[in-house]
């Protein structure tokens, strides 16, 4: 494995699969050679089932209040911390049950908040799945818009058919796959960590600040945390550059954001239009 060193870039696949040394661990090998092989990415593999993450409990503590606040004191910020520290996170999965696994659904559930707050732009993502026979491509993309949503800049993923007993021919096919899918994260990792937001993110990101501006009070983290962060005044959630037009844009949905918003006294986060930021694009190819 290539260690780190200056200029050297940072991937840590995050495994949500219980069974070790199995078909998901597998294609996150084959993932990061590839990504390895270009000698500029240092890799590692993180097993979720390796930390302690309890079930959420729906209090609303970490949304509301904020995160230092919930209850449960387990190993959650111990991957966030893995994650900002990255320049390239991997969700990897098997499909069960048509959808993750519990070990990386409880740790989805536990940040929730970042939905409301997200912060791992300028970061790349992308999503691993292996399945026996149906709806992988689903979870692919059920994984896409989390990345998203949590602020990532996404990589199309990809789904491998890893059937028991798995033919040589498929065993090639999903290496293939991985080496394309990382190529495409390598380029990515290469491109600018800003760049300028679409129209639609643009629109998204002026709804949600606005609404929070309106709609909640100053004792809400939501709130605060826009407040405390400049984003009320901003023009996106980093520091960009906006063409005219789109700073003409941005302004028209300030506008428009504050003619549908109502203040009215908030016991609870409204729903983010936050939560749909960057997924609009859909993922890079």
């Amino acid at each position: 494995m290539k260690q780190e060193g200056k200029g050297t870039k940072k991937v840590t696949v995050f495994v949500g699969s219980p069974h070790r040394g199995g078909a998901t661990h597998g294609a996150a090998r084959h993932f990061l050679d590839a990504l390895e092989s270009f000698g500029d990415v240092h890799g590692e593999i993180v097993w979720l089932r390796d930390y302690h993450v309890e079930v959420c409990r729906g209090c609303k503590s970490c949304t509301d209040r904020g995160e230092e606040r919930c209850p449960l004191r387990d190993d959650r910020d111990l991957l966030i911390d893995k994650m900002m520290g990255s320049d390239g996170v991997v969700f990897a999965a098997p499909n069960y049950s048509f959808q993750v696994p519990a070990l990386m659904k409880i740790l989805l559930d536990r940040l929730a908040f970042l939905f409301h707050r997200p912060r791992f732009h300028g970061k790349s993502f992308t999503a691993i799945v292996v399945q026996g026979i149906y709806r992988g491509g689903k979870i692919v993309k059920y994984l896409e818009f989390v990345g998203g949503g949590l602020g990532f800049r996404v990589v199309r993923g990809s789904c491998s058919r890893t059937l028991e007993p798995m033919s040589e021919s498929a065993r090639a096919k999903m290496k293939d796959t991985l080496a394309k899918q990382g190529r495409r994260f390598h380029d990515q990792l290469l491109r600018p960590a800003y760049p300028a937001p679409s129209l639609l993110e643009l629109l998204l990101f002026r709804m949600t600040r606005t609404s929070y501006r309106l709609m909640l009070g100053e004792h809400m983290r939501d709130y605060a945390y826009y407040r405390d962060h400049g984003l009320f005044e901003s023009d996106y959630y980093y520091p960009t550059r906006l063409g005219p037009f789109k700073k003409a844009a941005g302004a028209l949905f300030d506008w428009a954001a504050a003619r549908v918003s109502r203040p009215r006294e908030a016991s609870s986060p409204i729903i983010s239009a936050g939560v749909l930021i960057d997924q609009s694009r859909g993922a890079q190819s």
